[in-house]
């Protein structure tokens, strides 16, 4: 399956194992990742698993994970997702992107892209996002599309800290 979606300034399509050096220039930078969950990769060979792993989700004719590479100019800056939550009705909105590119407001764009994505053509009734509470550039891109606050409770260890933090959930409902 291939679906592709235009920005004003961004095209989002499906990220694959030919986007091996760029996924691991901000996956596996912890400076970049550092309130990440799942990230840094310690090494290419993990990105080169992840990039396996969604690779075969784009090939599945029902996918429950869609994960796209976020491209600028034909350059690949980051990525965006949209996977089932847990294997319920809720779907989470992630994404990443390579420092050089913060505070330009990409991320935003990208999010409300596969918002309108999973609302208008998954048919999604719910879409939640998770960050750390210190991650304020994530949050404020919830914010910005529309993402209200759920919960800020939750806690979490980031894979490239040991300490503990907490956790924002957002959420946004599908207005029909």
């Amino acid at each position: 399956m291939v679906i592709t979606l235009q920005t004003e300034r961004l095209l989002l399509r499906p990220l694959g194992p030919g986007d091996r050096d760029t996924t691991h220039a901000y996956a596996g930078d912890r400076g970049n990742a550092r309130y990440m969950l799942h990230l840094p990769n310690d090494t290419l060979e993990e990105t080169v698993a992840f990039l396996a792993m969604v690779s075969a989700d784009w090939a599945k004719e029902a996918p429950e994970n869609y994960e796209f590479a976020i491209t600028l100019d034909g350059r690949h800056i980051g990525a965006i997702s949209v996977t089932r939550y847990e294997g319920g009705a809720d779907w989470e909105l992630g994404w990443i992107l390579h420092r050089d590119y913060w505070g330009h407001g990409y991320a935003t764009e990208a999010a409300a892209a596969i918002r309108d994505f999973a609302f208008q053509q998954l048919g999604v009734q719910k879409l939640v996002a998770h960050c750390d509470a210190r991650n304020r550039g994530s949050f404020r891109v919830m914010e910005r599309i529309g993402m209200t606050l759920e919960s800020d409770d939750g806690g979490r260890t980031n894979r490239g800290e040991q300490t503990p933090s907490r956790e924002l959930r957002y959420s946004l409902e599908h207005q029909h």
